[in-house]
């Protein structure tokens, strides 16, 4: 029952939603951008001598994470040689059969185990950064000695704490957190292409 001294809560505009936008973006440009070049000459490096780029995520963070695969494997702005990257949530056969004899944690660490080497990159993307899948994952792949980065919602959180390497969006609602979690995908990208551009493309030995 609705008490008298209740207070209503006010409707939230429709404008609402970019005013978090862009609210969020003010601070994420300046704490993004050296995260996400470092990232990207490394995985330039990395991917050119021969590694590999496995990428995973729930809902919509799979979205997102299919999304940095397909721009490494096609081209994300100008045509240049494709890169080995796996998104490994979007492989249904895999994941439903390990969900179903493994359990849920495992959908991941699993693929990891059949798929990452020692020197490959791990992208992890969660607006919590408390998915008890992506954690298992973090933790399979150290094993392997491959490198983790996480990219998730605010700090602190588990991911993040297990990744060598993370960018915590600072923003109140998983909807921001997943819309910067795109631009931080396109960021890395271009970074990536700045940095296969300079190197000559695959093939080339690290500075």
């Amino acid at each position: 029952m609705k008490l008298a001294t209740d207070t209503p809560r006010a409707p939230r505009t429709r404008v609402a939603h970019c005013d978090d936008l862009m609210e969020a973006l003010e601070g994420f440009r300046c704490y993004a951008a050296p995260v996400v070049e470092r990232w990207g000459a490394c995985l330039a490096s990395r991917l050119a001598a021969g590694c590999r780029l496995l990428v995973a995520g729930n809902g919509g963070s799979a979205a997102q994470a299919q999304h940095l695969s397909a721009e490494l494997v096609g081209r994300y702005r100008d045509d240049r040689p494709p890169f080995s990257a796996l998104a490994l949530h979007a492989d249904t056969s895999s994941t439903t059969a390990i969900a179903n004899d493994y359990g849920v944690q495992e959908i991941f660490a699993r693929q990891v185990c059949a798929h990452g080497r020692a020197g490959d990159v791990l992208v992890l993307l969660s607006t919590s950064g408390a998915s008890a899948n992506l954690l298992v994952a973090a933790k399979e792949a150290h094993r392997l000695g491959m490198t983790v980065w996480a990219l998730t919602g605010p700090a602190p959180n588990p991911l993040e704490g297990g990744a060598d390497e993370r960018l915590c969006v600072d923003a109140a609602t998983s909807a921001t957190v997943q819309e910067l979690h795109l631009v931080a995908v396109h960021m890395l990208c271009e970074s990536f292409d700045r940095a296969v551009a300079g190197a000559g493309g695959p093939g080339q030995e690290d500075p």
